[in-house]
């Protein structure tokens, strides 16, 4: 294998553009969509030997843009009049390759006609079988279940172009190896592959070198060091509205400087901008579609204490030095660690103190994680501040305004006329006539929030409703597994303990309590994170089974189903001590090799628990 290295080069060259590389004009109409302006390290590295038609070797860490990397220049090779797989793209888990396949769906909404599969186990065939059969142009999928429907048939790969293969080291781990060999042995001769790993250890070298025509290798060194200096806290919000109500709270108890406001698009830097201004802050926004020369009037305005506040998307997060920045506001979560890490750069800055805070949706709690992986910091919840603060600090503001109109403005006009008024209306006193034109002063915006609280992501009271994350917690014994969140159909108002729940799978599904991962109950149902590629059997068990005269009916979590009325006593519980039983639930011998006795010849396929294929039981 030929090194045909291209590491990436500071920061002191000019900034390239997605309009640079020859990208089609639907894929760049989608990217200034959503805000996209300049690419990441490996994304210009990438993009243009993918549209020449080279393999590549990505070595990258998970954060640094690295999907659009090989989507958006692969998506430029798929040919819309055929209705067959074209794209295969490999991912180690379920919720890489949905994450994936929702990017290139995003990516591809300009291509009329386009679709993408993802396929991973745990979900029915039939919901994958459908699609495949219509025709689909690219497929996302975990490595079992794309072999599963290559020997089935129902995934031809006789017109693949391009084939990736992303987070091989993972793959490495999860003993995806033999697996991600026999699928690349199936697909055809000419075809170009993007291999993408954070490490290369010797197995992936050998893959690449078998497999790889002559591939071009890219690193990428991340920057993702964030200041000591810096204090990181995240917001949990709901919708946008939410948002908006967190930042003017956090705006009207924080003390800054300057403050610079990332957004993910032109379009709302401009309404957010506005809608602050209405507010009663100076708020200025800067986005790829205003001129230059307006540009640097705004950036020095700002630098000079004219502007408060800069909304921006990230054209302005790559060269703004503004040492008067106290605070960076992330409205939306960036789409990687880098573009995090060179947000929150602009504040703290010559040894200044400085804060960073990012808005985070409960679907976005995977992004956070991944940012708070990558960077190596832990990133700090914020309590925002309760309608009783805020009340507290705008009557104060009211008195200071007072205060400071007394002592440093010419009132004399309008004593004079207030007296007139108050002669004329002499039933009136002063504190009538003041509060009166305070009233007026004070327009149609209330002084004061509703004592109500919208919940902004926080701990609800009981008989309240709470939004549960879909996301299941990794385990951890075993962190490498793939996890899924399911619901079940009994909670507190059942008298449900975790206990019971525990017991019910281990004993029905003849599974160790090792591999049965976080457990919580509310009213309304309970969730519990099993394995992932659950087989159906099993699956049918635990759906039949009794739980204090009710049954489980399991399901999977999902975010149209995840609402959930908060009891007394909800809460997360974590079990599990042995490992799956191989034979039946009374086989809990532990050890390093429960699971099999010997390794000769499965190699690392023992990678992950079996579920017990035992008989379900008679009920």
């Amino acid at each position: 294998m030929s090194e045909n290295k291209t590491d990436n080069k500071p920061d002191n060259k000019s900034q390239a553009k997605f309009s640079d590389f020859g990208l089609s004009d639907s894929i760049l109409s989608v990217l200034d969509s959503i805000g996209y302006e300049t690419p990441s390290p490996i994304q210009e590295q990438c993009i243009t030997h993918l549209l020449n038609g080279e393999d590549i070797i990505g070595q990258a860490q998970t954060g640094t843009g690295k999907t659009a990397a090989f989507a958006l220049p692969l998506l430029d090779n798929i040919d819309l009049s055929l209705n067959a797989p074209q794209l295969l793209i490999l991912a180690p888990t379920r919720e890489l390759a949905i994450q994936v396949s929702e990017a290139v769906q995003t990516y591809a909404r300009g291509l009329k006609g386009f679709h993408v599969l993802p396929i991973y186990g745990g979900q029915s065939y039939d919901v994958q079988l459908r699609p495949l059969k219509r025709g689909v142009h690219a497929v996302v999928g975990t490595p079992g279940r794309v072999m599963d429907h290559i020997k089935k048939g129902t995934l031809k790969l006789d017109n693949i172009k391009s084939f990736v293969l992303d987070e091989a080291d993972e793959m490495l781990k999860m003993g995806f190896i033999d697996d991600i060999k026999w699928v690349m042995e199936r697909i055809p001769e000419q075809r170009q592959i993007a291999l993408f790993s954070a490490t290369m250890p010797n197995v992936i070298k050998r893959v690449a070198e078998k497999f790889l025509n002559n591939p071009k290798i890219v690193k990428v060194k991340n920057k993702t060091e964030t200041a000591p200096n810096i204090e990181q806290k995240y917001c949990l919000v709901g919708g946008l509205s939410q948002k908006l109500d967190a930042l003017t709270r956090i705006l009207e108890v924080t003390e800054f400087d300057a403050m610079i406001i990332f957004a993910r698009t032109k379009t709302l830097t401009v309404e957010l901008a506005e809608k602050l201004a209405a507010r009663g802050f100076t708020a200025e926004a800067i986005n790829g579609d205003i001129q230059q020369s307006q540009r640097e009037k705004i950036i020095n305005k700002f630098k000079k204490g004219g502007i408060d506040i800069l909304v921006a998307t990230d054209v302005a997060a790559r060269g703004l030095d503004v040492p008067r920045i106290s605070h960076v506001v992330n409205y939306d979560i960036p789409q990687d660690a880098e573009t995090y890490v060179h947000r929150i750069g602009r504040t703290g800055r010559a040894g200044r103190e400085g804060e960073a805070i990012l808005f985070v949706s409960n679907r976005e709690r995977r992004m956070l994680s991944n940012i708070e992986r990558v960077t190596r910091q832990k990133i700090e919840p914020l309590e925002l501040p309760t309608a009783k603060i805020i009340n507290e600090k705008r009557v104060n503001t009211f008195k200071q305004k007072i205060t400071q109109t007394i002592n440093n403005q010419d009132l004399g006009v309008f004593e004079k006329l207030v007296s007139e008024f108050q002669e004329s209306n002499e039933e009136l006193g002063l504190i009538k006539i003041a509060s009166a034109l305070a009233h007026i002063a004070q327009g149609n915006e209330p002084l004061f929030l509703s004592e109500k609280e919208p919940s902004f992501g926080r701990d609800q009271k009981p008989g309240e409703e709470k939004v549960v994350p879909v996301e299941a917690n990794p385990l951890n014994a075993h962190p490498q597994i793939p996890m899924r969140r399911y619901k079940l159909e009994v909670g507190n108002s059942n008298n449900i303990k975790p206990g019971n729940i525990l017991g019910a799978i281990a004993n029905e599904a003849d599974m160790d309590s090792e591999y049965i991962g976080s457990i919580q109950i509310f009213d309304n149902f309970s969730t519990v994170d099993l394995p992932d590629e659950m087989p159906k059997e099993t699956f049918e068990v635990l759906k039949k089974t009794m739980v204090n005269g009710k049954r489980l009916n399991i399901t999977e979590l999902t975010e149209k189903n995840n609402k959930a009325t908060i009891g007394g006593t909800s809460g997360k519980r974590n079990f599990g001590r042995g490992k799956f039983s191989k034979g039946g639930k009374n086989d809990r011998r532990g050890g390093r090799d429960s699971r099999g006795g010997d390794r000769k010849g499965g190699g690392d396929r023992n990678r992950k628990p079996k579920f017990s294929r035992s008989k379900p039981k008679n009920k």
